[in-house]
């Protein structure tokens, strides 16, 4: 009789030992954790292939007996985990089938169209890009978020947000859009009325100046020569801001071209509101979504009395207080774009000849 029982307690604890091994036992291999998707409609032996891919599993087999004995193995949540090396059968499938989610970091770039945020999204998040567009442009959503379609990208303020993978369209959106609203705290707004601008009519200048500013050292200064022409903040009084970016996005907005190019003199004629040779103030709205940096720098703008500038080959700027000097600046510029593009031409001519 004493040998049968210790004949049971012994079944019963190797019973217990491979319970506990399947349970509880490392099958998380790596020294980094892993990064798993597991998309909507995916059954159990489809969330194991991911997890598999990932290189998250250092043993299939028992984990997938531990999932069947459990019934966990019908209780797979869609979602993205991160999971962990070391991690046990029983806490992997704890955190699927109960879809702990961990979010994943998305940036949006600064300086976009409507088109590449949605892009960013699809890529990063796996949001429908087709409905992120639609909804850029959809004049009840933007009511929804106080704003309107011409204003509703530029306030898309580039940044890092933590999403879940399983956001739709709108949820991301909404998530974006949120920080608009906090990045005007009451400093920035006594700011922006100081220069007699509204926070729209701010990131609409900063639209401006992310587009044409390719150092970030010169966005002060290109934003105050901006304030200088729409302000009249020197002698020569209110200008037209004459801003090439108004031009390229007019061109694509509404004229149909793909993407930035050269422009010619007879672009400079094309007619749209957000034209500013044409217009006299702001654009009716943002041509694309800037940094924090970029708004700083309208509302922290560099005081001088520029109000000219022209390319100066190296990725910035050459600025002038005058038409005279403007212009001089110009024709050497130009000079120097017809010598590069003599220079192109010979380089071709002679790399197509036999």
């Amino acid at each position: 009789m004493k040998k049968l029982f210790l004949l049971v307690l012994a079944i019963g604890a190797l019973a217990a030992g491979a319970v506990w091994w399947f349970a509880f036992s490392s099958n998380v291999g790596g020294t980094e954790r892993h990064s798993v998707r597991i998309p909507e409609g995916t059954g159990f032996e489809a969330a194991l292939d991911s997890l598999e891919s990932a290189d998250a599993l250092a043993n299939r087999s028992s984990m997938e007996l531990f999932g069947r004995l459990t019934g966990w193995a019908d209780q797979v949540k869609t979602g993205h985990y991160y999971i962990e090396p070391g991690m046990s059968n029983w806490a992997v499938l704890d955190k699927i089938r109960k879809g702990l989610q961990d979010p994943i970091r998305i940036t949006i770039p600064p300086g976009s169209r409507p088109e590449r945020t949605a892009r960013v999204l699809r890529n990063q998040l796996g949001t429908d890009s087709t409905e992120v567009a639609r909804l850029l442009r959809d004049p009840a959503f933007a009511e929804s978020l106080g704003t309107d379609v011409a204003h509703l990208h530029g306030q898309m303020l580039a940044e890092t947000f933590d999403m879940y993978w399983t956001d739709d369209a709108e949820t991301a959106l909404r998530r974006i859009h949120e920080r608009y609203d906090r990045f005007w705290t009451d400093a920035r707004r006594a700011k922006a009325d100081a220069l007699g601008l509204t926070p729209d009519e701010v990131v609409t200048l900063a639209s401006l100046v992310e587009w044409e500013a390719r150092k970030p050292e010169e966005r002060r200064r290109i934003a105050g020569l901006y304030l200088n022409r729409l302000l009249g903040r020197t002698s020569a009084g209110t200008m037209r801001l004459q801003a090439d970016p108004t031009v390229q996005f007019a061109l694509m907005e509404e004229g149909g071209e793909p993407q930035m190019r050269r422009l010619f003199f007879s672009d400079y004629a094309f007619p749209s509101a957000y034209n500013t040779y044409l217009i006299d103030g702001l654009p009716p709205g943002p041509i694309t979504n800037p940094s924090d940096g970029t708004v700083e720098a309208v509302l922290d703008n560099e005081s001088h009395d520029f109000l000219f500038f022209v390319a100066d080959g190296t990725g910035g700027h050459d600025f002038s207080r005058t038409v005279a000097e403007h212009n001089a600046k110009a024709a050497r510029w130009s000079q120097y774009l017809q010598e590069q593009t003599r220079i192109r031409r010979q380089r071709e001519a002679a790399e197509a000849s036999p």
